[in-house]
């Protein structure tokens, strides 16, 4: 067996077990698994691992940083007949000095937290279209803090008009779509009690709109909690590829 096959046999099993998790989680919520979206996030993996995932069927990928992201799209698009409906995910913290590049390659966008990033990506997205480089808005979702140390991301969860005034910017914004709210548990908090305060969020936000938002939430060790509070994509990396090298390929 060459080291390629192994490695395409393991991402399989991993994927059919992730996505019985997936669907078990969903059973126990009394939800439907197809209204969730699993996420695989590649960063740090070789585009020979996401190829692989290609071809058992997925068609998101979620990146990290901009570089490595553009450097795996072009590599994809170079040496693989690469699927038209596959998309591309921010999860990353978005540098506003990055954001024109990557409203030009990625689909959606899991964390922004400031008005100055959203304007940031509403200007890259004019000048990707104006390129030819995209047609549909950037899909967004605003990241809640919910312990309150902006530091790490997120917009206070304490401070509703914060994130209402943020929520209504992307709304507004041509090059914006408005998708939902994502959050992380707080080092050392409860990941129950955690996701139950942004699903009360996302409740409250939702109130403003009329499109249903949806909630990012969850990874490997804690996605059954976040799919029993609402989450529809959950971003998950080592269950599905493995411990994650130290370095970039």
């Amino acid at each position: 067996m060459t080291e390629s096959t192994g490695r395409a046999i393991e991402l399989a099993n991993s994927l059919a077990a992730l996505r019985i998790r997936l669907s078990t989680a969903a059973e126990n919520a009394s939800r439907k698994v197809e209204e969730i979206e699993l996420l695989p996030i590649t960063k740090f993996f070789p585009v020979t691992d996401i190829q692989m995932l290609a071809e058992l069927g997925c068609r998101a990928f979620g990146e990290s940083r901009d570089q490595e992201a553009r450097a795996k799209i072009e590599a994809l698009q170079r040496v693989w007949d690469w699927p038209a409906d596959a998309r591309w995910h921010m999860v990353g913290q978005i540098q506003r000095n990055k954001a024109r590049s990557i409203a030009a390659w990625a689909a959606t966008v899991h964390s922004v937290s400031s008005a100055r990033v959203a304007a940031a990506l509403d200007r890259g997205v004019a000048e990707a279209r104006s390129a030819g480089h995209r047609a549909d808005p950037l899909g967004v979702y605003v990241q809640i803090s919910l312990d309150g140390d902006v530091s790490r991301g997120g917009v206070d969860v304490h401070q509703p008009a914060a994130v209402d005034a943020l929520c209504a910017q992307v709304d507004a914004a041509a090059g914006l779509e408005l998708v939902g709210l994502m959050g992380v548990p707080p080092l050392g908090a409860d990941p129950d009690v955690a996701f139950a305060a942004l699903a009360a969020e996302l409740r409250r936000v939702q109130r403003s709109y009329s499109q249903r938002l949806g909630l990012s939430a969850g990874m490997t060790e804690d996605l059954e909690i976040a799919v029993k509070h609402g989450s529809t994509c959950v971003r998950v990396g080592t269950a599905l590829l493995g411990p994650r090298p130290l370095t970039s390929p």
